[in-house]
């Protein structure tokens, strides 16, 4: 895995697709707080305590399925998929969880946006990974003039039947049918899928009834809706560190504003 202390060019790649190495991750639910003397946090140290708890208390053959699907995930991914840096945006529209609607056009209000996707609220690893780049990366964006919108293409009504504003401070937003998330090439599903399916199923949390999943995936933007940054997180248990994200738009953005 890259070392935390790595140069920004090979963190970055420059401010081209930079695909994240494979590695363990998890998190805290959204509702949670951490105290104010804890020690600094990272994503890495939350994903270590996450795999310590599952291998004490999953059994053997649901850990072995966990780890066997990230792999599939990661040695079938296709950058080629993926919108690239430089391309536009194409139009869409959200629904962000007051109901209202979210379109491109609406990216220019800003110097910026960060568009975070995650696969549903109840997954564990985005209920730490959201509430983590709350607390650490949101407040160094908002003082860039860089907004932050956390995409799922899971219904606006399960999505807020478990936020809470006050550990979720950006905007949220549903991508019905994952229109967008399928156009800029970041959807899969999972290899088991049992017919007829159980109950809480992937398409029952999600409220999609399909059992299509939006990868982990962060996108910059500039007002323009220029994709600047991207990178997707084919293991949903590897995620970007605050800081290389905060490194890594600091860079492209200033280089899109030459």
């Amino acid at each position: 895995m890259m070392d935390h202390q790595s140069s920004l060019a090979e963190l970055i790649g420059w401010c081209r697709f930079q695909p994240l190495t494979p590695g363990w991750t998890h998190s805290l639910p959204w509702s949670s707080t951490l105290p104010k003397d804890a020690p600094e946090e990272t994503l890495a140290a939350q994903f270590r305590a996450l795999t310590a708890e599952r291998e004490r208390s999953w059994p053997p053959e649901q850990l072995a399925r966990n780890i066997a699907q990230r792999q599939s995930l990661l040695d079938r991914f296709d950058q080629s998929r993926v919108i690239a840096v430089g391309h536009q945006l194409p139009d869409f529209e959200l629904i962000e969880l007051s109901g209202e609607h979210i379109q491109r056009s609406d990216l220019a209000m800003r110097r910026g946006h960060l568009l975070i996707f995650f696969r549903y609220a109840q997954c564990p690893a985005c209920s730490i990974a959201l509430p983590y780049y709350a607390r650490r990366l949101w407040p160094g964006l908002a003082a860039r003039d860089i907004g932050v919108i956390a995409i799922s293409g899971q219904r606006p009504d399960l999505q807020r039947a478990v936020r809470d504003p006050a550990t979720l401070p950006f905007r949220m937003a549903s991508d019905t049918g994952h229109r967008l998330a399928n156009t800029l090439g970041i959807t899969f599903k999972p290899d088991d899928r049992p017919e007829p399916p159980a109950p809480g199923w992937v398409g029952e949390l999600t409220g999609t009834g399909t059992w299509d999943l939006s990868q982990p995936t962060l996108i910059a933007v500039d007002r323009d809706a220029i994709v600047r940054w991207v990178s997707v997180s084919p293991d949903w248990l590897v995620r970007p560190e605050a800081d290389v994200v905060l490194q890594a738009l600091d860079t492209c953005l200033q280089a899109s504003a030459r």
